[in-house]
């Protein structure tokens, strides 16, 4: 397994962005609706948070591909996702209907915290700008 180790790294950051960089593009194409789920939550200055989410998933899914500065940008990825998930999949507050699906992303958001925090304890591996940068 050791050999597999900085592919796989590699292969778990192009995952992860991938689930991060195209939610980012699409909250920038569709601006306004993102601004309005989110001020339909309750959250304060929508437009400001919607402007965070953004540079959040945009900067954080590049910074993954390219394996710069990793650790932080899958700790802010990791906290980003977790505070996400109470705001926006809170199942326990939906009707018995809603429940289900809510509680699968839910879930599924805490398993790529989960996965965002290994990157974030392990690094990006010897396939990133990170691992140039320290040699």
């Amino acid at each position: 397994m050791h050999t597999l180790q900085n592919p796989l790294a590699l292969l778990s950051r192009l995952l992860l962005a991938a689930l991060f960089l195209p939610a980012g593009i699409g909250k920038i194409t569709g601006f306004a609706g993102t601004a309005g789920y989110i001020a339909s939550v309750g959250l304060p200055m929508p437009t400001v948070a919607a402007a965070v989410a953004i540079a959040v998933e945009v900067l954080g899914g590049l910074a993954l591909i390219v394996g710069f500065g990793t650790r932080w940008a899958a700790l802010a990825l990791a906290l980003f996702t977790l505070g996400a998930s109470f705001f926006f999949h809170n199942y326990w507050a939906m009707p018995a209907e809603q429940q289900m699906m809510q509680h699968l992303m839910f879930m599924k958001n805490i398993g790529v915290t989960g996965g965002l925090l290994a990157l974030a304890a392990f690094g990006a591996g010897a396939f990133s700008l990170d691992a140039r940068r320290s040699a």
